[in-house]
């Protein structure tokens, strides 16, 4: 079934009414008018034909045509003015909740709404003061106990003097327990039909006419009202589109934080399934520095697409804070928590333990591990050098760090010969410049 709201088809039948009634109805009227429903018939016909289908499939049920229903010929129809104080109480309750903004209240009586028109109420409700005058035209709906409410309104804006004219309609039913609501979700291919047609009759026509006349009367001779209602329609977009914009940054910073828990959790579940006998009396070997194996990115947090906030040369150490199950390790960077794969780090591990010293103390001594052999040549293909020279081939700058965006320590010379340190895979060669340790890019140097 077509699942487009009684909303969306009453802007359908407000520009089919306004077309054949060669009226004109500016894009303003977003703001302040919607006008009566429009269903297009080949849309019926195809939800007719689905709802059809669904009766086929229940055993004994008897399928009645139901294109031969909605072809039925609506009669005419009374247009009845506060003819129904349940249905003027609902209305009256309503447009008082969209002049405060109230969302809340106005969900509660129209439970079927989207989050961008939720939005546009709440903004819209910073420019409205009030409705002072409401009048509401109805039509028996085509179930029982249900009405087509036609409202003509006269909004009063807190920015502007006069009141403004708008109408705007409403499929009306009642629950179980008797109470009215606003029905914009759940209604079937003859129902829609039915509206359809109901609103297409002449005196519904008549006032959608009289109505609409009236606003665009006052549009034309307002100028200022003119300016005004272009600006409110702007500045409510812009809110809107920035709230959308918010609302989609937390939902997704909200899943990146689930999928960072769940991995954590993962982890901690594992560590705690570690079998017994891998804990022995031996002195634990505590990784407390890591070394770059490779030039990598470090990030923000451990994921491929968090921001990028530096990154490491090769051989570069930091302080190893957190090992994590997601191949991701926890490290200080700059004085910051950051974040490196840990397929491109080699950590340096200390063992301690009580060891008897020559003559007899009992100091605490420290070995250093030796690093794996694999380790070594994980180091890219760079060479390192030892008092080894390069000589710069044309005039280039020397940076502080592996990138054209580090900050610049001078100028090297061609003819210059600069003290190696190591030529980097990633096509920076490592040197010593006025006694510290710079960068400039190998392409310049030999």
């Amino acid at each position: 079934m077509d699942n487009r709201s009684i909303r969306d088809r009453i802007e359908d039948m407000r520009e089919w009414i306004s077309e054949h009634a060669k009226i004109v109805m500016p894009v303003i009227l977003l703001v302040c008018v919607a006008v009566t429903v429009f269903v297009a018939v080949s849309a019926n016909r195809k939800a007719a034909e689905e709802v059809e289908a669904q009766m086929a499939d229940i055993p004994g049920q008897k399928v009645e045509p139901i294109q031969e229903q909605a072809a039925e010929t609506v009669p005419q129809l009374e247009l009845e003015e506060n003819a129904y104080p349940e249905v003027n109480a609902l209305i009256s309750r309503y447009y008082e909740a969209v002049a405060q903004g109230d969302v809340d209240t106005v969900v509660s009586i129209n439970e079927f709404m989207e989050e961008k028109e939720k939005l546009r109420i709440r903004e819209m409700g910073k420019y409205i003061d009030s409705y002072p005058e409401l009048t509401v035209y109805t039509k028996k709906g085509p179930v029982e106990d249900s009405y087509i409410a036609y409202v003509y309104s006269k909004m009063k804006f807190t920015e502007y003097e006069r009141l403004v004219p708008g109408m705007q309609a409403f499929y009306v039913c009642t629950d179980e327990n008797g109470e009215c609501y606003i029905n914009e979700g759940v209604v079937n291919s003859i129902e829609l039909q039915y509206i359809t047609d109901v609103s297409l009759q002449d005196d519904v026509v008549d006032l959608n006419n009289r109505i609409t006349v009236e606003y665009n009367d006052m549009l034309a001779s307002d100028e200022e009202l003119r300016a005004y209602l272009t600006d409110l329609s702007e500045r409510v977009d812009v809110s809107v589109g920035e709230a959308l914009a918010k609302a989609e940054d937390e939902a997704a910073k909200q899943q990146e934080e689930a999928a960072q828990a769940a991995a954590a959790e993962e982890a901690g579940n594992e560590t705690a399934q570690a079998p017994e006998e891998t804990q022995t009396e031996a002195p634990v070997s505590v990784a407390t520095t890591v070394k770059a194996t490779s030039v990598v990115n470090v990030r923000s947090s451990d994921s491929e697409t968090a921001d990028k906030v530096g990154k490491a040369q090769v051989g570069d150490e930091f302080p190893l804070l957190e090992e994590r199950g997601n191949g991701w390790s926890k490290i200080t960077f700059e004085g910051k928590d950051a974040f490196i794969k840990s397929e491109y780090l080699e950590k340096l591990e200390k063992a301690t333990g009580e060891l008897a010293s020559n003559n007899g103390g009992g100091a605490a001594a420290q070995t250093e591990t030796p690093k794996p052999a694999e380790t070594q040549t994980q180091a890219t293909n760079a060479s390192t050098g030892t008092g080894d020279t390069v000589t710069v081939k044309t005039s280039v700058n020397v940076r502080k760090s592996a990138s054209e965006d580090g900050e610049k320590l001078g100028l090297a010379y061609e003819g210059d010969k600069l003290e190696l340190v190591m030529k980097q895979a990633d096509g920076w060669t490592r040197v010593k410049y006025n006694g510290q340790t710079a960068f400039v890019k190998s392409d310049f140097v030999e």
